[in-house]
C-alpha cells in the first residue's frame, strides 16, 4: 500500500511538472541565405547557391552544406543555444512526417525577400509568400499524420523564424533595372515593404504561430559589397537610412499586431546599434577586419560569392564578413548572443563582447540538456504561446 501511494505521489508530480511547461518544440525558419541550409542546392536554375567551397569550411565536416557563410547561421546558433533541434532545408529529399514532427522546417531560399519581386536576377528562390504556402502545404500534411486536434497544438507550440529584409533593398529597389526604384520613394517603399510582411505576419498567426519576434535590419550600407561600390570606401549613407526607416516603421507594425491580434506576444528586436558598433570599433568585439570579406578573388572585386579559386584570410575568426555579402561564424554568433541579450535570455555573468570560436563540428543538438531551461521555450504551456523569431540583419543581401 506505501508503495502504491509513492508511485501515485510521482505520477502526480510528473503530471503537474508535464502541465506547468515543457522545453519542447521544433523550429519552422523562413528567410534568404542568412538562414539558407540547403533549399538553393535543390534549385538548379538558381544563381544564389553556396555549394561550393570554400562555403562551409568550419561547419562539421568542411564541405559546401547550403549555407551562406564558412559556418554556422544566426538561427543555428540562437536554436541551438535554445535547445532546438535544427530543421532540415524543405527541399531535402530525406524530409518525412517523422522528421518535420521531430526537428520542423526551413524555408529559407537564398535571395528571397518579403516581396515577389525581389531577387529576380537570381532567377530561381523562394519568396517569403512562397515559403508561407509551402508551410500551409506541410501543415496539411502534418494534419492528416496525427489529426486536426494534435496538429494544431504541434503548430501552436512551435518556434517560428523569419530572416529577410535586405534583398527587398539592396537585389530590388537600389538597382535600377527594377521597376521599384521609379515607383517609390524611399519612405514609400519602407511603407510598401512593411505593410507587405504586416500582411504576411497575420497570415502565419491565422497559420498557428502564436508568439512571434521580429529583427529589424542593420547597417546594410556597411556590407563589403556596397563598401567597394562606393568612391570612397566608406559606408553607404543612405541605404544605412533605410535601414533605420524599416526599423522604425516595422518596430510600430509589430507593437499594434502585438495588441490587436488574441493569444499573442508579438516583439521587435533592433540589433542596428551593436552591429553598427562592431563595424566602427571590431578591436572592441575581437575582431581585426570589419571592411573585407574573408574570402576574396584576390584585387578583383567585387567577387560577390565564395569560390574554389578565392583567397582566404590567415585567421576567420578575426573577420566580420565571410565574403561580399555574409557575415562570418564569429559575426553571425555575436550577432545571436547580442539578440538573445535584448530578448533577456543570457544571464547576468554572459558576454557577448568576445565571440567564441567557431567550433570544428557543429552537430545538430536534439534538445540541450540545460540550454533552454532559462529561455522562453521554456514558458509555462498554461500561457499557450511559444517563440517565434524573425531576423532581418544587415549584411545578408545576396540572401
Amino acid at each position: 500500500m506505501k508503495m502504491a501511494r509513492a508511485m501515485l505521489l510521482i505520477i502526480t508530480v510528473l503530471a503537474v511538472s508535464s502541465e506547468l511547461g515543457s522545453c519542447k518544440g521544433v523550429q519552422f525558419i523562413f528567410g534568404d541565405s542568412l538562414s539558407d541550409v540547403g533549399n538553393n542546392i535543390y534549385l538548379s536554375k538558381s544563381l544564389a547557391q553556396a555549394n561550393l567551397p570554400w562555403y562551409g569550411i568550419d561547419f562539421g565536416s568542411g564541405m559546401p552544406n547550403g549555407r551562406f557563410c564558412n559556418g554556422r547561421t544566426v538561427s543555428d546558433i540562437i536554436g541551438d543555444k535554445m535547445g532546438l533541434p535544427r530543421p532540415p532545408a524543405f527541399l531535402d529529399p530525406s524530409l518525412t512526417e517523422d522528421v518535420i514532427l521531430e526537428n520542423g522546417v526551413n524555408y529559407a531560399s537564398g535571395g528571397g525577400g518579403i516581396l515577389n519581386e525581389t531577387g529576380g536576377l537570381f532567377v530561381q528562390k523562394f519568396s517569403l509568400y512562397k515559403q508561407i504556402e509551402l508551410f500551409q502545404g506541410t501543415r496539411e500534411l502534418i494534419e492528416k499524420k496525427i489529426g486536426v486536434n494534435a496538429s494544431e497544438k504541434f503548430f501552436s507550440e512551435a518556434h517560428y523564424t523569419v530572416a529577410l529584409g535586405s534583398n527587398d533593398f539592396i537585389n530590388n529597389y537600389l538597382l535600377p533595372i527594377y521597376g521599384d526604384l521609379w515607383k517609390y520613394s524611399d519612405s514609400s517603399f519602407i511603407d510598401y515593404l512593411t505593410e507587405t510582411l504586416e500582411h504576411q505576419l497575420k497570415i502565419l498567426h491565422t497559420l498557428g504561430a502564436r508568439q512571434l519576434m521580429v529583427f529589424g535590419l542593420g547597417p546594410m550600407g556597411c556590407i563589403p559589397l556596397q563598401r567597394v561600390l562606393s568612391s570612397s570606401g566608406d559606408c553607404q549613407d543612405r541605404t544605412n537610412k533605410l535601414a533605420l526607416g524599416f526599423n522604425k516603421v516595422g518596430n510600430k507594425i509589430v507593437n499594434d499586431l502585438s495588441s490587436n491580434l488574441k493569444n499573442v506576444s508579438f516583439r521587435f528586436g533592433d540589433a542596428y546599434d551593436v552591429v553598427e558598433d562592431v563595424i566602427n570599433n571590431p578591436n572592441k568585439y575581437g575582431f581585426s577586419n570589419s571592411h573585407d570579406p574573408c574570402c576574396s578573388f584576390g584585387r578583383i572585386r567585387p567577387a560577390l560569392t565564395c569560390n574554389p579559386a578565392s583567397t582566404l584570410c590567415k585567421d576567420r575568426s578575426k573577420y566580420v564578413f565571410w565574403d561580399e555579402y555574409h557575415p562570418t561564424d564569429r559575426a553571425n554568433e555575436m550577432i545571436a548572443n547580442e539578440i538573445i541579450r535584448k530578448l533577456g535570455f543570457l544571464n547576468g555573468n554572459q558576454t557577448i563582447s568576445r565571440p567564441a570560436a567557431a567550433p570544428a563540428d557543429a552537430p545538430s543538438p536534439a534538445y540541450a540538456e540545460n540550454g533552454a531551461k532559462s529561455m522562453m521555450d521554456c514558458l509555462p504551456l498554461t500561457r499557450g504561446l511559444e517563440v517565434i523569431t524573425i531576423i532581418l540583419t544587415a549584411a545578408d543581401v545576396m540572401a
